[in-house]
């Protein structure tokens, strides 16, 4: 019997993924040497083979494409985030402060992060993170809080849910605005926390 999760991906989705994959992979690709701001949608689609109306039909507009940008970029962080915690849960506060130097880390190599706080593209980038945050927000706290329910089982959803808006909110502000705040000052931070909700869990 074929499962709904044996079945087969439909081919337009698939083909439609495959495309809008392509077309971020190729943006990444230009931001390697240049700022944000220098490159066009013209170019990105040039780089990805296809042609400017075709990465227009995949994501509408600049803003969209620069949104899903953001957003595929985080679930990096993310992939990072979660292998530190990991690797590091029987000690909650140092799987805190493993998951921050992973992410600083990689945050101070992004792109995408370094054309965020460049200035040069802030005005097109920054508000996706800030006053237009929500969907990042969002994402990046559900996928934490389950990954972290998974790792400590006990916790109380509205307690992994608290802890990974925390944690988000904090690396966003880091990454955003970098400043003298690292991996411990975190863990310092939300340790007793972390401690409290594993231990009574």
């Amino acid at each position: 019997m074929v499962t709904v999760a044996d079945a087969p991906v439909p081919y337009p989705v698939a083909a439609r993924e495959l495309l809008r994959r392509t077309l971020l992979d190729a943006m990444r690709e230009q931001l390697a040497s240049r700022d944000w701001a220098a490159v066009t949608m013209a170019e990105v689609a040039r780089a990805a083979g296809v042609s400017r109306q075709t990465l227009y039909k995949a994501f509408g507009s600049r803003q969209e494409f620069a949104q899903a940008y953001v957003l595929r970029e985080v679930d990096h962080f993310l992939e990072a985030v979660e292998a530190a915690v990991q690797a590091h849960l029987d000690d909650p506060p140092r799987a805190l402060a493993a998951a921050f130097d992973v992410f600083l880390a990689a945050a101070a190599e992004d792109p995408l992060v370094r054309a965020i706080v460049s200035g040069e593209s802030g005005e097109e980038l920054l508000p996706l993170v800030t006053t237009q945050g929500q969907p990042v927000l969002e994402h990046a706290t559900e996928r934490l809080g389950a990954f972290l329910q998974e790792g400590w089982p006990a916790i109380a959803p509205e307690q992994a849910r608290l802890l990974a808006e925390c944690v988000v909110r904090l690396a966003i502000s880091c990454a955003a605005l970098p400043s003298g705040m690292g991996a411990e000052s975190v863990a310092t931070l939300l340790g007793p926390y972390v401690e409290r909700v594993v231990v009574s869990a």
